[in-house]
């Protein structure tokens, strides 16, 4: 495991601080005219997505964090995890519920997605940021309501429950954002 010198510290590099595994976001070196230099970092824990301020001296060094991005397709999941897979070498991963937080209902199965692993555990697995998906459920706009109130409740194929305009109808196909889990667009069949 690689050592790394505060002076060194970058944008993006995985480091281990309070034996938790973050990630750097912010690095400054600043050597001022008296005193000892130190970087001034903003890290953000990997686990929980807090966000650090924190300065190091000069003499400070931290560890390099084992943390690697793979592809993994997604299987299933049942009332307690989530389960993928690495199609290169067919091993297979699984996940707590409680670590893929609101994420796991933009999971399809079948289709490969971005996954954090530290410890060769999986801590955070990253959806795409567009998906299409179908209405099934939403309440049938009326005539001249669109003055009052332009979107309405609609539940999605996957369950998820999003507002959109009331133009949209049962069956029709929507683009979502699942980063803030919103309609984007209708798509044309």
């Amino acid at each position: 495991m690689e050592i790394y010198n505060s002076n060194n510290f970058k944008i993006g590099l995985k480091i281990i601080f309070e034996n938790e595994p973050c990630v750097i976001e912010n690095s400054e070196f600043i050597k001022p005219g008296k005193g000892q230099a130190f970087t001034r970092v903003k890290l953000r824990k990997l686990l929980t997505g807090q966000l650090i301020d924190r300065s190091f001296r000069s003499t400070e060094y931290l560890k390099q964090a084992d943390i690697i991005d793979v592809k993994l397709l997604y299987l299933y999941q049942d009332h307690y995890h989530g389960y993928f897979l690495n199609k290169k070498n067919f091993e297979q991963f699984y996940v707590e519920k409680k670590i893929l937080f609101n994420k796991l209902q933009w999971l399809i199965e079948q289709h490969s997605y971005m996954a954090t692993l530290w410890n060769n555990q999986i801590i955070s697995i990253i959806p795409k940021n567009f998906i299409n998906l179908e209405v099934v459920k939403t309440t049938p706009g009326v005539k001249g309501d669109s003055v009052n109130n332009n979107t309405k409740v609609a539940v999605l194929k996957n369950g998820a429950i999003i507002k959109v305009p009331v133009f949209i109808q049962i069956g029709e196909i929507i683009k979502v954002d699942t980063r803030s889990n919103q309609y984007i667009c209708r798509i044309k069949k």
